[in-house]
């Protein structure tokens, strides 16, 4: 039987990523972040981010001072003024914060209508699907046992333990293609939201009431479990100890302008202080952690944790299965190669008892080979037939029927089940069908060999260059495959990955994973069955397909909705593009500062010392708007850098050496400049209406 799934277009994800990234903005976006930003402002919630509560704290201590001079009848214009750019500077740190988690709020939404309410089919007997009785979909417990039929949906998280049946998985995907979900393999996986499009399944439940997979994916892209990452976590820190240096700083400033006899007001120095710790970056921090992961979800992947995305920005090593990643994948039986002594048509015929209880497309391939080239047409399996599944420790399946066992698999682990001698006309074979790229399966009756089954399979267009781009990112590509060692090497090489693992069993991944990450490698590895979720659950970063099993699933700490393994490169490009977003824009904000000094400073003790005078190069009006300019800027700035924040800094597979002159070039020079020009246009325009 060939398989039948639906070809997928995988550029599908990639030009929805894009459209979506061209609407930073939308009004529903912009009008509830407002009103989120807003409630943001309690200082409960602004406490985790040291930088801003340190804002709002002097904001309000302005506000307090500005409100005094009024009731007293002293000057308070300039003090009111100076609160109120504070307070924006607060608002404008909170809303660009809202803006990121509005946008996952928006996808959350799409997600909870296909979370609609529905009636479940709960079988009685679970080998009688014609027997069941209904339940509502919320009622469901784990091990509950549903049967499916054309035209439901499917009511919660489940493994399929009988049928096949075409899904539409649109409402999670959004791919409009049904799928194939089967039982027996690695496309065993249901989701909750899904519906039945053609036949029928019978559904194992697998997850809780409120914590199938929609649940957990509206849980994460509203951003209510994101919990900060190690990076995130140190660079609070830091700001944190800016903060505290420049405010010891600033209080310093008081003693030394009060020993001359002229002491700045307060507002003056809580102006200086806001200037010049870093807020630029403590207020969109947040926000680009956020992006960071929103990223991920409108490319339809799934992140667990914010720690998984930034992990994925310091991968160097990738582990990437060959079959269906490197390769086109369904490998397909191409022909038999019968030993001297064996017919063809010997061959085919044990061929197919052999694969008569194998469901994969691989088994089902030899079955239309045999039928097609020599009219062996596959029947139901004996009553008394014992079928010998594939297990990744032993690497063969078979039949045993009538008394008499057929065997297929791995031509060296096949050898060794059977006791048999290896012959030289099989092994001249094998190596023929290795190094074309094929695959070679031993066929084995009665412990006799027969001959082998060549697979085929092709190398993806393109990967070749993909494996380039890694290269030069520093990131080092292994393929990992049960093909013997000169399959292996073929495809290696025309593929251009650097090292390959072959013949690979769930322990041989796990230990490589474990070596490298005992070397103080970050390693990233994508899988879909049950036997990588060992390797997922060891990686730094686990990407687990969505079309794979529960265990995968819940053993990585990211899902492809696409279930698309070389979109593992695409994750690596975004979690690269989160760091160099982070370090950019704290380059920027830190280089501000420099400006801000020729700003404030001279104005603060020009009247005292006029020889600062000659640092005011910008030749700002007076020392009023001179202060005034520069807490202007620095709120603006923040609602500047906002879209850079939510879109990322654009990133290119160049050395580390080449992306710090980079970025000290653009952000750097650039934190510089833009403060001198932007308080200069300020405080004409201050000047130019009058105020100051």
């Amino acid at each position: 039987m060939p398989d039948i799934s639906p070809p997928i277009d995988q550029g599908a994800s990639a030009r929805t990523s894009r459209a979506s990234n061209s609407a930073f903005f939308d009004r529903a976006i912009l009008g509830r972040a407002t009103g989120d930003a807003l409630r943001k402002l309690n200082p409960l919630f602004l406490v985790r981010n040291p930088v801003i509560f340190t804002t709002e704290v002097v904001s309000a201590l302005v506000t307090v001072l500005a409100i005094r001079s009024a009731i007293t009848g002293g000057a308070w214009g300039f003090a009111a003024g100076i609160a109120a750019w504070l307070w924006l500077t607060v608002l404008f740190a909170t809303f660009a914060e809202a803006v990121a988690e509005g946008r996952g709020r928006a996808r959350a939404e799409s997600l909870r209508r296909a979370r609609t309410e529905s009636r479940a089919k709960v079988l009685v007997r679970p080998d009688d699907r014609t027997l069941w009785q209904p339940r509502v979909a919320t009622d469901l417990k784990l091990g509950d046992v549903v049967v499916v039929e054309a035209g439901d949906l499917i009511p919660s998280d489940g493994e399929v333990i009988q049928g096949i049946a075409s899904v539409n998985e649109a409402a999670v995907t959004g791919e409009s293609a049904p799928v194939i979900r089967e039982s027996g393999g690695d496309r065993s996986a249901v989701t909750g939201g899904t519906m039945v499009v053609s036949d029928w399944l019978v559904v194992r439940i697998t997850a809780a009431p409120g914590s199938t997979f929609l649940d957990r994916m509206i849980s994460l892209v509203e951003g209510a479990s994101r919990q900060k990452t190690p990076n995130e976590i140190a660079l609070d820190i830091l700001l944190a100890g800016m903060t505290i240096i420049f405010l010891i700083a600033v209080a310093t400033l008081v003693g030394l302008a009060s020993w001359n006899g002229q002491p700045p007001s307060v507002t003056v120095l809580a102006a200086l202080l806001i200037t010049l710790i870093p807020t630029t970056i403590g207020g969109l921090l947040s926000a680009i952690g956020i992006a960071g992961m929103d990223r991920l979800v409108r490319f339809n992947v799934m992140a667990t944790s914010g720690r998984a995305v930034e992990a994925a920005g310091d991968v160097d090593v990738l582990l990437l299965d060959k079959t269906g990643t490197i390769t086109l994948g369904n490998r397909q039986a191409a022909a038999f190669v019968p030993v001297p002594g064996v017919s063809e048509r010997e061959l085919a015929e044990a061929a197919v008892l052999a694969s008569l209880g194998d469901e994969t497309p691989e088994g089902r391939s030899i079955l239309t080979l045999a039928r097609d080239r020599h009219g062996v047409t596959s029947q139901a399996l004996p009553a008394d037939a014992k079928v010998v599944p594939f297990t990744a420790q032993t690497r063969i399946s078979g039949l045993d029927a009538d008394g008499i066992r057929y065997r297929k698999g791995a031509v060296e682990s096949l050898i060794k089940a059977v006791g048999a001698e290896p012959l030289p006309a099989l092994s001249q074979a094998v190596e023929r069908i290795a190094w074309s790229g094929g695959t070679p399966l031993a066929v084995a009756k009665e412990g006799r060999l027969l001959g082998a089954i060549e697979l085929k399979d092709i190398v993806k267009p393109g990967i070749r260059d993909r494996f380039t781009a890694l290269r030069t990112m520093g990131i080092r590509t292994v393929m990992v495959t049960g093909d013997n060692r000169l399959t292996a090497a073929a495809i290696a090489a025309e593929a251009g990955v650097d090292d390959f693992i072959a013949e690979v069993t769930p322990e041989d991944k796990l230990r490589y994973i474990r070596d490298a990450q005992a070397e103080g490698r970050l390693v990233a590895m994508a899988g879909d069955g049950t036997n990588d979720a060992p390797a997922l659950a060891q990686a730094d970063v686990g990407l687990a397909m969505q079309t794979g099993t529960q265990a995968a699933r819940e053993a990585g700490n990211m899902v492809d909705l696409d279930s698309d393994p070389t979109k593992l490169i695409e994750v690596v490009e975004i979690g690269k593009q989160l760091l160099i977003t982070r370090g950019a824009l704290t380059t920027f904000s830190i280089a501000n500062d420099v400006a801000k000094y020729f700003a404030i400073l001279p104005a603060i003790f020009v009247a005292r010392y006029p020889e600062l005078q000659a640092l005011n190069v910008m030749r700002l009006t007076s020392p009023e708007s001179a202060i005034l300019s520069a807490v202007i800027f620095n709120a603006l700035i923040i609602v500047a850098l906002v879209p850079l924040a939510l879109r990322g800094v654009a990133y290119t597979p160049v050395g580390a050496a080449a992306l710090l002159r980079r970025n000290l070039l653009i952000y750097g020079l650039g934190g510089i400049v833009a403060p001198f020009l932007g308080i200069k246009l300020i405080d004409l325009l201050l000047n130019l209406f009058g105020i100051y």
